[in-house]
């Protein structure tokens, strides 16, 4: 048989979806504002501190508020959920709460080891990438990457998934997704905003 001429689809029932989606820049101009400022005061990094209740061997993790994110953030977060629940279930989900989200400003060395989120739903997104991220011995560079893990690896299913992170990437996966970030060399700062979500059980049990 004709290979060339083969045709068919390729199903995948048993993965989880990751949504990925593009940050629009004046919101990505807002956050980083936003940010700045709160890293521009001591008592402000010390008041808004998250490093407790995060997994990262990283000095700056700071919440942000939810005045903040109730007047900028939450309203375009959810659109984000909605459209990411609605084209990997069909479902459009009854309430999305936002429960928790936080400012990562990652250096040099910084890293995050394997861990996963509470809630339901979690996210990712950038808001400023160092233009390098360092040499590697390896033919491929990961250096500042995020890796995906879910499963074991199998003929035709991959375990990791991992992802050279540019500004305004917004990737979105169920909260008990494994992740990991690998830790770079630059002097410059790789900027992310994280975020938890519950959705109504019906929409969470499937």
């Amino acid at each position: 048989m004709n290979q060339n001429k083969i045709q068919g689809q390729i199903i995948r029932p048993f993965s989880p979806a990751i949504g990925k989606y593009k940050l629009p820049d004046e919101t990505i101009n807002l956050i980083n504002n936003h940010v700045d400022e709160i890293l521009k005061d001591q008592n402000k990094i010390e008041e808004l501190y998250n490093g407790d209740n995060l997994a990262g061997e990283i000095k700056y993790e700071v919440k942000l508020e939810k005045d903040f994110l109730n007047q900028h953030l939450n309203e375009i977060f959810r659109s984000f959920v909605f459209n990411y629940i609605k084209s990997s279930t069909g479902k459009d989900f009854k309430s999305c709460e936002i429960l928790s989200c936080w400012a990562v400003s990652q250096y040099e060395n910084d890293y995050n080891p394997i861990h996963w989120h509470n809630g339901n739903i979690s996210a990712v997104t950038y808001t400023k990438i160092p233009k390098d991220f360092g040499s590697s011995y390896k033919k491929v560079n990961v250096n500042g990457n995020i890796a995906f893990i879910h499963g074991a690896r199998q003929l035709t299913a991959a375990s990791v998934y991992n992802v050279k992170p540019e500004i305004g990437d917004l990737f979105i996966f169920p909260s008990y997704m494994m992740h990991t970030v690998y830790p770079f060399f630059s002097n410059e700062e790789r900027r992310s905003i994280s975020f938890n979500a519950s959705l109504d059980q019906d929409t969470a049990n499937i």
